[in-house]
């Protein structure tokens, strides 16, 4: 075995200063419109499974890619829209961190990794999401999608309506944990738009993908996510493995107030997927950060289509908050809480005037790690849709997540026919908008 790893790390080492004449000139002309580095770890015609992309998460701007769109098996990163799904509970109200769920047989018996859940147990719903993010467990993944889907059908059709409404239109989920299954199927892209969805819908939730552990029946339990132990900057996003997919890493970095997305599809081993992923973050970042702020300010202006057309940049469309409505399922009526929960990290600039009941409503068009970008990006859409906005006050709203400042673009002073009419015209033209509600 030492010596197979060995052969294996001897050929990763030579692909890394460069590919076969053959194998560049392939690269070349599918890549010619980018100007992406050379794969530093194995090509993907000699390792099926494998799949990169790495994204500007504030813009879309794709940095680097190989064969993004190819079906790949998506493991526990299958777990990545249980969590957005018991997120969006969590901020509708049907779901309260302290409020303790049933676990099934059906759950309890799931393979590892789990947390050894009995069946008639109840368990916090914040010990589940720990449980998922951290230990990547079967039994807290399903005891969540039973406890929203009713089963673990139904709550796969939840997760398919939601992949969609994200624009992941290659995903198919058959269950909310990752456990083999033929159909289960995902790309490299589709797992990007959905790490920056997480990352940008849910600032209030999104810190539990930094946890390093936690402790569970008297046990602590780390982290699957090791290359976050050591690459600055990473705080989430989540691991998976199984043998069909090989060891696959949604990864999340901000330096410098630029923040990238990374996926990771088919390594051979965690510690040579952990540091191909570092690899491939380092040359990202190691692009001229001009460039990158350039590109995110354009395309904040509506000019970032031109500027792929011109053969520089490409995008993926990052997708607007489009929550998809469900009944609340196994949840007694005294579980219920207020519908608009307050979150003590969100700071919100009030203006000046305060406006009646009516129209305290608004929409969000992106959230950004530079105001000036958001401010820019309002500016442009007043300037282009003035007769749509009516008196609607542009701000900048801070919001701390997990230490990170980031900024809200909103045009609020609205009311809700208004504001669902505005994000409805924006969605069409396939641009990110949210309704905020009063």
């Amino acid at each position: 075995m030492k010596k197979q790893n060995f052969i294996i790390f001897i050929m990763a080492l030579c692909l890394s200063f460069g590919a076969t004449p053959a194998s560049a000139a392939s690269h070349h002309a599918h890549h010619h419109h980018t100007r992406h580095h050379p794969h530093p770890w194995v090509q993907s015609g000699d390792n099926p499974r494998y799949a990169d992309i790495v994204i500007d998460a504030d813009t879309g701007r794709i940095i680097h890619e190989t064969d993004p769109n190819g079906l790949r098996h998506p493991a526990s990163l299958t777990k990545m829209m249980t969590l957005y799904l018991t997120f969006e509970a969590l901020e509708s109200g049907r779901l309260r961190l302290d409020q303790y769920v049933p676990v099934s047989l059906n759950a309890s018996q799931q393979s590892p990794s789990k947390l050894g859940l009995r069946p008639g147990q109840s368990v916090k719903v914040e010990d589940l999401i720990l449980g998922m993010v951290t230990k990547s467990a079967n039994d807290a993944a399903v005891t969540m999608g039973e406890t929203l889907g009713g089963s673990e059908a139904g709550f796969a059709k939840m997760m398919m309506a939601q992949a969609r409404a994200l624009g992941m239109s290659r995903t198919v989920y058959r269950n909310p944990s990752g456990l083999p299954n033929p159909d289960q199927v995902t790309t490299a892209h589709d797992m990007a738009i959905l790490g920056d969805a997480l990352v940008h819908h849910f600032p209030e939730y999104y810190h539990y993908f930094n946890c390093d552990g936690f402790t569970f029946e008297g046990i602590y339990r780390h982290t699957h996510n090791h290359l976050k132990d050591r690459y600055p900057g990473m705080d989430g996003i989540k691991t998976g493995y199984i043998r069909a997919s090989g060891f696959n890493l949604v990864a999340s970095v901000k330096r410098n107030g630029i923040r990238l997305i990374g996926v990771v599809f088919g390594g051979t081993s965690a510690v040579e997927r952990d540091n191909h992923m570092a690899q491939l973050l380092d040359a990202a970042f190691a692009k001229d950060e001009a460039d990158i702020r350039e590109a995110r300010i354009d395309k904040a202006q509506g000019q970032g289509d031109a500027d792929a057309d011109a053969g520089d940049a490409h995008y993926v469309t990052l997708p607007a908050k489009i929550a998809a409505v469900f009944p609340p399922r196994n949840l007694a009526p005294a579980q219920a809480v207020p519908a608009q929960p307050e979150h003590a990290s969100v700071t919100v600039v009030q203006p000046a005037a305060v406006p009646d009941a009516a129209h305290r409503w608004g929409i969000q068009i992106g959230a950004y790690s530079d105001p000036a970008i958001g401010r820019q990006a309002l500016a442009s859409l007043v300037a282009e849709l003035p007769d749509r906005l009516g008196q609607a006050t542009p701000q900048i709203d801070p919001v701390a997540v997990a230490g990170t400042q980031m900024y809200r673009a909103r045009l609020m002073n609205m009311d809700q026919q208004t504001a669902q009419g505005m994000c409805s015209y924006l969605v069409r033209r396939s641009k990110s908008c949210l309704t905020v509600a009063p």
